[in-house]
């Protein structure tokens, strides 16, 4: 007589591997684990609540958070909190109080649902819906915030201590000696470029000082050789350094020198009230 009885398929539900290790799935912890005493800090890092492992199940299999399969939702959930039954972590309070409304919701979604005031039913996840939806909106709007960049932790502020020092650059007094040599330069291409005049104009002491402060108003620093005409020739490089003459005895105007032994410029004194 043959046994014509056959095995029914296996109705084993699936298990949520705890860990991926190489491709290769784990369902059971290993005997000779070791689990630090603060593994459960660890854990929780990715969920900040029961909520937000309700929301991690939820979005893990693109299920409609209006229509949510209460059964297998509440099957994965009580899976992690049996999970962290099994390493010996305290359970925060929290996790276990949505482990009881979960199995409530449950079984009043065997029950007949009573009808309310407008004749429709009452659906028993409408109101962990809602919380879930509002959590959602809070905790896409916290990341919102948290892209933003923030000073101290994106940006920081470059400061720089320095000193107050001041250094002020000496002008080197301009002695007799440069300023005679400036002139003897000045005459010799005096003579160079003397022409014949048929007729000498007149050339006069004053009238060459205003000439030299029409210049000075134009410019702050006026080169001593730039006042000269060399066609005018020996008188009237004298005539002109004259000018200069009277006007630095009147304490009109300054000789100053940027460097050593450089160009000599010719300066307003600014009169002080």
């Amino acid at each position: 007589m043959n046994d014509t009885s056959q095995t029914p398929p296996s109705t084993e539900a699936t298990v949520t591997p705890i860990a991926m290790v190489g491709g290769q799935a784990f369902v059971t912890l290993p005997k000779d684990l070791y689990i630090p005493p603060d593994a459960m800090e660890v854990f929780l890092e990715a969920f900040e609540g029961p909520l937000d492992l309700l929301l991690y199940l939820i979005k893990k299999q693109n299920i409609d958070i209006l229509n949510i399969p209460i059964a297998e939702v509440t099957r994965q959930y009580m899976e992690y909190v049996d999970l962290m039954k099994t390493i010996s972590l305290e359970l925060a309070a929290e996790y276990l109080v949505m482990a009881a409304i979960l199995a409530e919701i449950k079984s009043r979604m065997l029950l007949p649902r009573p009808e309310n005031a407008e004749g429709t039913e009452e659906d028993p996840r409408a109101e962990l819906i809602r919380r879930l939806q509002e959590y959602e909106r809070f905790k896409k709007a916290a990341e919102d915030i948290d892209q933003i960049p923030r000073h101290g932790r994106d940006t920081f502020a470059a400061t720089v201590s320095t000193n107050d020092w001041v250094f002020e650059k000496p002008q080197p007094s301009v002695s007799l000696q440069e300023l005679v040599l400036a002139l003897a330069d000045v005459l010799r291409r005096a003579e160079l470029t003397a022409s014949h005049h048929i007729q000498l104009e007149t050339l006069s002491v004053r009238e060459r000082m205003t000439i030299i402060l029409s210049a000075l108003q134009q410019s702050e620093f006026v080169t001593f050789s730039s006042l000269f005409t060399p066609t005018e020739g020996r008188l009237g490089v004298v005539v002109t350094f004259l000018a200069m003459l009277e006007l630095l005895k009147d304490n009109i105007i300054e000789f100053v020198q940027s460097i050593p032994f450089g160009p000599i410029h010719l300066k307003a004194i600014v009169a002080t009230g």
